[in-house]
């Protein structure tokens, strides 16, 4: 069964992280099956908590859209280059399908056969070579075994349809031929002496003990059909090893960690029906059939801390949304079933999903209960944003005695680790925290970092200025801002693109607004900096 993915938004923050991890411990107490995950790279903060805990750091999502191993496809559908292809004929029929992955002893990949290629390979192939083995022979004409020398067997066919005396004088056999023959003990005779490769005897034909004998001593291989002649020089050919038929050229795969509208745009110009699936090392899987495309199951999917999709996994409108947990205001996501949608406006996701937890009457273990105090303090600033309650208050007093920690210690401990800036690019401040947000049809991007010494930022502000205003120029923001919260002044200094400074100086009461500029008491970009922003745009 498919796990449910559990994830925050993008550009991951500790409140998001830990969230995914707790509530996927909860649910799957609960007997559901999910698996925490993460969308990005975790900030330093995540980082310090993650390994305080002692907790692995959640699998990597890339996207939930459609891929391959998402379809019914016919998984192990495909067949031994050794096998006959009588034996893939009846395969193919069986499924009904006119084309047939061909693989090795190590089952990759090596080519395709159809129908057509059979049928084409009866009507015109002149060759009279048999490559294939004992048992192949034995199965495509309903023979039985006489005598066996080899497992393998190579060599020309030839059909004995002459008079004997004529046969015997003018036909010459050898170690490489393969003869037809029914009950012509003479040509049966002249076959043994030449020490032919196999004699296949056709309309039950018996063969005399002291032909036997001699068959025997010269190592000769044996098989009687009780098909005549005519069926059984039909049916021979079959007995060829599939890999003398398989086509290796303009063969079309897919990786089964592809993307199913990557195969669709493919297939509708390649035109085949059916295509062999692989995966990374060119092991064959199966085929997939155009028309299984519609036979999908979609990803299911539990959000946390968001519900913006412009925040979220890329492919959410390709995944099924089963779940949201969040504490921000209601955003652009929307469902087509009714789901379980939780939201609070509280300090943290951990908030809300300890309220799950106590619901449930789930015992919390330690190192979950410090994974949940760390997101409620981080989203908090440890109790100085304007967002946080009473009730968060409360919560991270009693996850503290489970985890067995000092939470104001740990939390000033947890925020510095996160505060420094050593290290780090200009572009991954930036980008360490940032959201985008849609408002009256602007698009909007807000980064938020927490630091302790803002000369970090300002002795560079003019390169900082530089690059938020690239990015908003190359894409089409209407503001890029970034923020830098300082968690001992409980406040925040503001830098922005030129371009949004008159809608920006109508959010904030400052004397002066400028590049760099102090918001004294701003910490909150969900309480207080979007929904100033949001004022400024929509009343201008």
């Amino acid at each position: 069964m498919e796990k449910t993915l559990i994830f925050g938004h993008k550009k991951p923050d500790t409140d998001s992280v830990t969230a995914s991890i707790a509530l996927s411990y909860l649910k799957n107490t609960l007997g559901d099956q999910t698996i925490p995950t993460i969308l990005g790279n975790p900030n330093n903060e995540t980082k310090y908590v993650l390994d305080y805990f002692k907790v692995k750091q959640p699998k990597y999502l890339n996207d939930v859209k459609l891929q391959i191993r998402d379809i019914n496809y016919l998984k192990n559908y495909y067949m031994d280059e050794t096998n006959s292809i009588y034996e893939g004929l009846k395969y193919m029929n069986e499924n009904e399908i006119g084309t047939l992955p061909i693989v090795n002893d190590e089952n990759k990949l090596v080519g395709i056969v159809s129908l057509k290629d059979i049928s084409k390979a009866q009507f015109e192939n002149e060759n009279t070579i048999l490559n294939t083995s004992y048992k192949n022979i034995i199965d495509t004409i309903n023979a039985e075994e006489i005598l066996k020398f080899d497992d393998e067997i190579k060599g020309e066919l030839l059909i004995a349809s002459y008079r004997s005396t004529t046969f015997i004088e003018n036909i010459n056999i050898n170690e490489n031929t393969i003869l037809m023959v029914g009950d012509r003990h003479s040509i049966i005779e002249y076959a043994i002496k030449n020490n032919v490769k196999m004699i296949i005897l056709t309309g039950n034909a018996q063969i005399k003990e002291e032909h036997l004998e001699m068959a025997k001593k010269n190592k000769i291989n044996v098989v009687r059909t009780q098909n005549n002649t005519l069926k059984t020089s039909r049916k021979i050919e079959l007995a060829n090893y599939l890999k003398e038929l398989t086509l290796t050229d303009d063969v079309v795969t897919f990786n089964e960690n592809g993307y199913v509208n990557d195969f669709v745009d493919i297939a509708n110009k390649r035109k085949f029906s059916n295509y062999p699936i692989i995966n990374d090392k060119n092991i064959c899987l199966g085929m997939l059939r155009f028309s299984d495309i519609n036979d999908k199951k979609r990803k299911k999917v539990i959000l946390v801390d968001h519900n913006e999709a412009s925040q979220s996994v890329d492919g959410l409108e390709e995944a099924d949304i089963v779940g949201i947990v969040d504490h921000h205001k209601i955003g652009t996501i929307g469902t087509t079933l009714p789901i379980n949608f939780r939201n609070m406006p509280v300090g943290s996701t951990n908030t809300i999903i300890y309220m799950l937890f106590k619901e449930n009457n789930i015992e919390i273990p330690s190192h979950i209960a410090g994974l949940m105090l760390s997101g409620i303090i981080s989203d908090t600033l440890l109790f100085k944003s304007p967002t946080t309650t009473e009730i968060d208050k409360e919560i991270v007093k009693d996850l503290a005695k489970i985890a067995n920690v000092d939470y104001e210690k740990f939390g000033m401990d947890m925020l510095k680790a996160g505060a420094s800036l050593k290290g780090k690019t200009k572009e991954e401040i930036l980008y360490s925290d940032f959201k985008n947000f849609t408002i009256d049809g602007k698009k909007v991007g807000v980064g938020q970092v927490v630091t302790l010494n803002i000369d970090e930022i300002e002795k560079e502000k003019d390169e900082y200025i530089k690059l938020i205003n690239n990015v908003a120029e190359n894409n089409d923001y209407h503001i890029v801002a970034l923020f830098a919260t300082d968690i001992i002044k409980n406040g925040s200094y503001i830098y922005y693109n030129d371009n949004a400074k008159e809608v920006l100086d109508n959010c904030f009461d400052v004397d002066e607004f400028k590049q760099g500029c102090y918001l004294d008491g701003i910490v909150s970009r969900k309480k207080q900096m979007i929904p100033n922003i949001m004022d400024a745009i929509e009343n201008k």
